[in-house]
């Protein structure tokens, strides 16, 4: 596919696909709406630790960069797992700016998640564990309560909708510990059902910047 690299409205970069006309992030800045989403209301809620996620995309790896950071700040070690089908290249990964601000080591660090390799866990540093699985989400297997927080930052479900069903989201649940939550973007109503009909608890959440809310599904103890 063509993938164009564009400025969000925050300064931050993000990629778009014209056949399908879709952004990986919201154009209305795809930090802040990381930040908001994957981080405010999905990582600093959890307490366990070491904290284990699994993340839909890994796309850009704005969300494992930005967990990093944040696993960096509150000194609390990560286990992450992440599957992309569709990994981007090298020479789109350094067109993305989330370094530009940061110090060296931070940068090296965002192209350490990409040149990681697949399929093999590998320590990013001494508190933050990597396992980037190459696949498709409609086939993944995973273990059984195994997973604190699920990332759920697929393609949107105009775009993708075999990713947003029922049976992914069971299977995702099934992956979960007791209390642990899933955050996505999306508040769209037949998403809404189908986490509902796998057994999720939902919550509507104030949105990033340009977008009114969001959703965290938890997986409630029974």
């Amino acid at each position: 596919m063509n993938i164009r690299p564009v400025i969000t409205e925050d300064g931050s970069s993000t990629l778009f696909i014209p056949e399908l006309n879709e952004h990986y992030h919201s154009i209305h800045g795809a930090v802040q709406e990381s930040t908001h989403i994957f981080i405010q209301n999905g990582y600093l809620q959890i307490h366990a630790s070491p904290i284990r996620i699994f993340e839909a995309g890994f796309g850009t790896g704005l969300n494992a960069y930005l967990t990093f950071l944040a696993s960096e700040q509150e000194g609390k070690p990560v286990y992450y797992t992440s599957i992309e089908k569709y990994p981007i290249g090298d020479d789109i990964v350094k067109c993305l700016n989330y370094t530009e601000k940061a110090n060296v080591k931070e940068a090296n660090i965002f192209q350490s998640l990409h040149d990681a390799p697949w399929d093999i866990e590998v320590n990013i540093s001494d508190q933050f564990t990597l396992f980037k699985m190459r696949g498709d989400l409609k086939e993944i297997k995973l273990p059984d309560s195994n997973y604190d927080l699920v990332y759920f930052d697929a393609f949107g479900p105009d775009v993708q909708p075999e990713l947003w069903t029922q049976k992914i989201f069971e299977v995702l649940f099934r992956s979960m510990k007791e209390n642990a939550c899933l955050v996505t973007y999306s508040v769209k109503g037949a998403v809404k059902r189908a986490l509902k009909a796998a057994g999720f608890s939902l919550e509507k959440l104030p949105g990033p910047p340009g977008k009114r809310e969001m959703t965290r599904a938890t997986k409630k103890s029974k």
